[in-house]
């Protein structure tokens, strides 16, 4: 997963009646969520990585 840096996020939405905001925080953090937790298992998996790459270059000690 490429490396992205966001400096500032402005989400507009024009809300024509109470129900329309509800469904789009809604969605918004369903699919923020979603978002976060690939992220973090994405992070996991190349930390194991580079944890299991490194174990090859540790000497043998006698």
């Amino acid at each position: 997963m490429p490396t992205v840096t966001i400096h500032h996020l402005e989400v507009r939405f024009q809300v024509s009646g109470d129900g329309d905001q509800a469904v789009f925080t809604r969605l918004f953090e369903r699919h923020i969520n979603a978002w976060c937790r690939a992220y973090e298992e994405q992070c996991a998996r190349d930390k194991r990585a580079a944890m299991e790459r490194g174990l090859g270059d540790r000497g043998v000690r006698r």
